[in-house]
């Protein structure tokens, strides 16, 4: 039994099954809070890492493509502090996070566990009935219907659209980002013959936000929906790059910056490439 237990929430491994409980102080972000307890069986499990950092880390731990929900609607957008597969280990832990990693890996290489994707969801998802609200919408979904009603926050052309509801059967996929710069953060439901996208605060099918960063919990109404799409009919988002793949971008937009700020590229030229690397991690 490895378990280790610190402000952020507490992680245990029989040898089986990963136990993930949150904590409960107002550091811990309302999704992780709202989400609860989850239970994670090793066959789920892609790969566990402690990603040391100047105050401690995190103990994160991979899932495979397909096996939650939850990981593949956000792919890969839901960062720590939301992420419930992300844990906050303080200085004097750094050492039982790294244990943990150990022992989680050990396990997997001793069962030989693959690390693919999936054929069939291991985790459940969200428990419904769900609802969450953030900027200009509030969302619920009972299982088969989903509802939307427009806050004071939603453009015109919402308002005059008013409240959408659509059963489980018309839609194909959910797409949800984070907010993200200048962008707006949105919960998207995409249904059977739908035409060219809106921009987000004029589509009635999108919620959208520009302040909090994750949107509330409107993440977990996109897990809940996803979940009950059947596969074949749900379109599943692109899975996020690889960790390497993000190193060597970064290091490029850095270098890039650098050539831009010395004055060997030209705004144009600058601009063009770095929208080319930044298409290698959508």
């Amino acid at each position: 039994m490895a378990e280790i237990a610190v402000p952020d929430g507490a992680w245990t491994f029989d040898g089986e099954t990963v136990r993930i409980v949150p904590g409960s102080g107002r550091e811990v972000h309302e999704l992780r809070k709202a989400l609860g307890e989850i239970v994670v069986p090793l066959e789920a499990v892609a790969g566990a890492t402690f990603e040391p950092s100047r105050k401690g880390g995190h103990l994160r731990l991979r899932l495979r493509r397909g096996a939650d929900p939850l990981t593949d609607v956000v792919a890969g957008s839901l960062t720590a502090p939301a992420d419930p597969y992300r844990l906050a280990v303080p200085k004097g832990r750094t050492g039982a996070a790294e244990y943990y990693a150990d022992e989680i890996r050990d396990a997997l290489a001793a069962w030989q566990t693959p690390s693919g994707p999936t054929d069939d969801y291991l985790l459940p998802g969200p428990d419904v009935p769900i609802s969450a609200s953030a900027g200009d919408g509030t969302v619920a979904f009972d299982g088969e219907r989903v509802r939307i009603e427009w806050t004071a926050f939603a453009s015109t052309a919402k308002d005059e659209a008013g409240p959408q509801e659509f059963p489980l059967t018309d839609l194909v996929a959910v797409e949800w980002k984070p907010q993200s710069g200048l962008g707006y953060g949105t919960l998207r439901f995409r249904a059977k013959g739908d035409g060219p996208d809106k921009q987000p605060q004029k589509d009635p099918r999108c919620i959208s936000w520009g302040v909090q960063r994750f949107g509330g919990t409107t993440a977990l109404v996109a897990a809940a929906v996803h979940a009950r799409i059947p596969r074949g009919v749900a379109e599943l988002p692109p899975a996020p790059a690889p960790a390497g793949e993000v190193d060597v971008v970064l290091r490029h937009l850095a270098e890039l910056g650098e050539l831009h700020r010395s004055g060997v590229l030209n705004d144009e030229e600058f601009a063009s490439a770095k929208q080319a690397l930044l298409r290698r991690l959508e």
